[in-house]
C-alpha cells in the first residue's frame, strides 16, 4: 500500500467509525467495499485496510463468505467496557491527582455544568468526556490515556444507540463529589466515587430501522 492509499484508509476508517459510533450505521449492517470505494472515489485497497482498522477497534467483524459487518454489542460487552473504565480511570486518577491544579479542577467543573445544560445526548457525551479527560490527563501515561480514549469511544457508541432522542437534562452529582474530594486532597474518596460512577449502566427500549423494539444498554457516566 502506498503512503497515499494509507492516508485514504485512515480517512475512510475515521469517517466510518464516526458513523458507527453515532448510530448512523446500525449494528449488523453490511459494509460493502464497492459502495465505500465509490463514495470516497478510491480503489478497494485502502477500503480493505480501513475495514481492518475498524475490526481492530472492535467496530466491525469479518465473516467468511458474508463480508464485513458492523459489530453488534450486548449487555455483556457494555459491562466489560464499564469495568475496564473503572479500573483504568481509577489508576489514571491516582497518578494524576498530585498534578491537578485549581485551574484544571475549575475547567472540569465548567465541563460538568455544560453537561448539565445539554439538550441532546451528543453534547452531553462531549462534555462528559471533557470532564474525564481533564482530571485524568495529568497522569502523563500516554498508553493508559489512549486505552481510556478507546473505551470512551465504545461508551459513546452504546450511549448513542440507546439515547438518540428523548434526552433529558440531568445534574451529575458524582462529578461534583469527585471534584469536591480532589479539592480537599482526598484522592481515595474521589477514586471510589469515580469507580462507581463509570459503572452505572442505563437501560432503554429502542426501535430499530426495521421497526422492531430491542433493549439498549449504555454507560451513563
Amino acid at each position: 500500500m502506498t503512503n497515499t492509499e494509507d492516508t485514504i484508509a485512515v480517512r475512510i476508517s475515521k469517517e466510518l467509525a464516526d458513523r458507527i459510533i453515532s448510530g448512523a450505521i446500525e449494528p449488523g449492517s453490511r459494509l460493502r467495499q464497492d459502495h465505500v470505494a465509490e463514495e470516497f472515489g478510491t480503489s478497494h485497497v485502502p477500503v480493505r485496510e480501513a475495514f481492518r482498522r475498524l475490526e481492530a477497534q472492535g467496530l466491525a467483524i469479518s465473516e467468511p463468505r458474508r463480508g464485513v459487518r458492523v459489530a453488534a454489542f450486548d449487555l455483556g460487552e457494555v459491562r466489560e467496557v464499564a469495568e475496564m473504565r473503572a479500573a483504568l480511570e481509577v489508576l489514571a486518577l491516582r497518578h494524576a491527582a498530585p498534578h491537578l491544579t485549581p485551574a484544571i479542577l475549575d475547567q472540569a467543573e465548567e465541563a460538568t455544568k455544560a453537561g448539565d445544560k445539554s439538550r441532546d445526548v451528543r453534547s452531553w457525551e462531549e462534555a462528559n468526556r471533557t470532564f474525564h479527560r481533564l482530571i485524568l490527563a495529568p497522569c502523563n501515561m500516554p498508553r493508559l490515556l489512549s486505552t481510556i480514549d478507546d473505551l470512551h469511544a465504545a461508551s459513546a457508541r452504546f450511549l448513542f444507540a440507546a439515547w438518540r432522542s428523548e434526552w433529558e437534562t440531568r445534574t451529575d452529582q458524582d462529578h461534583r463529589a469527585i471534584l469536591s474530594a480532589l479539592r480537599q486532597g482526598n484522592t481515595e474518596s474521589a477514586a471510589v466515587t469515580l469507580g462507581r460512577h463509570v459503572q452505572w449502566i442505563g437501560q432503554k427500549p429502542v426501535k430499530t430501522a426495521s421497526g422492531k423494539t430491542r433493549d439498549a444498554f449504555a454507560i451513563v457516566g
